[in-house]
């Protein structure tokens, strides 16, 4: 088992070589995170499992994952939404073991996820009752993306897009919502809109990791360009 010490000196020295801005998409590692919690508040709640998938090549990598059930000591009523029960999680690890795998998967991977601040102040808070600095990855939302690519003309001719939730997304690119609301299963969701919204991107001419991440597309990057 890996001590949280470690994994954390591991995980800053990953960011030594890491990707320059402008690096294309297929050259990048995209790590899609989805954390299930006890609640919306970081100070107060606790992540009850994190589940993520790995993107490289422009494909997402099902032998590149990561699954961890946590321990926790108090019940919710978020048991509701992801089903997960306090005697289920008697069979979970601790917080440190869990952020110490979480550490060793990401590396200097490019955090995505829908709603992505939520999971990504979850995630620092955890790290954070145990004396570690917050995540040093860059981070990206496909629900700001979305609404970013919607801006640039790329869903031109068709309906508004109206519903930037998880689900309306789903239902915008015809994926079936399988294993929704586990973290694992959100986070593969999120991986199949996040290969949409990046072929998307190509076409309004964002093909640079920064272009992805900075805002609205510099005048003259249209479709054609």
């Amino acid at each position: 088992m890996t001590s949280l010490t470690s994994a954390l000196s591991a995980y800053r020295a990953a960011f030594t070589g890491t990707w320059p801005d402008t690096a294309a998409p297929e050259q990048v590692r995209f790590v899609v995170l989805d954390c299930e919690t006890t609640g919306l508040d970081p100070r107060r709640d606790r992540i009850v499992s994190m589940g993520a998938v790995a993107l490289t090549g422009g494909e997402i990598d099902l032998g590149d994952t990561f699954e961890s059930l946590l321990r926790v000591l108090h019940n919710t009523a978020a048991t509701l939404v992801h089903g997960i029960t306090r005697d289920e999680t008697r069979e979970g690890v601790g917080e440190d073991e869990a952020l110490a795998g979480l550490l060793g998967y990401l590396r200097d991977g490019v955090v995505v996820g829908h709603h992505i601040g939520h999971d990504l102040a979850m995630v620092d808070a955890a790290l954070a009752r145990h004396q570690v600095p917050g995540l040093l990855n860059r981070h990206l939302d496909t629900g700001e993306l979305a609404s970013l690519l919607e801006a640039d003309g790329a869903f031109s001719g068709q309906p508004p897009l109206d519903d930037l939730s998880l689900d309306g997304l789903c239902r915008r690119f015809d994926i079936a919502p399988y294993d929704r609301h586990t973290a694992p299963g959100d986070a593969f969701l999120t991986a199949q809109i996040l290969l949409r919204l990046l072929r998307l991107a190509a076409r309004r001419g964002r093909r640079t990791l920064s272009a992805l991440l900075e805002g609205p597309a510099r005048e003259g990057l249209g479709a054609g360009s």
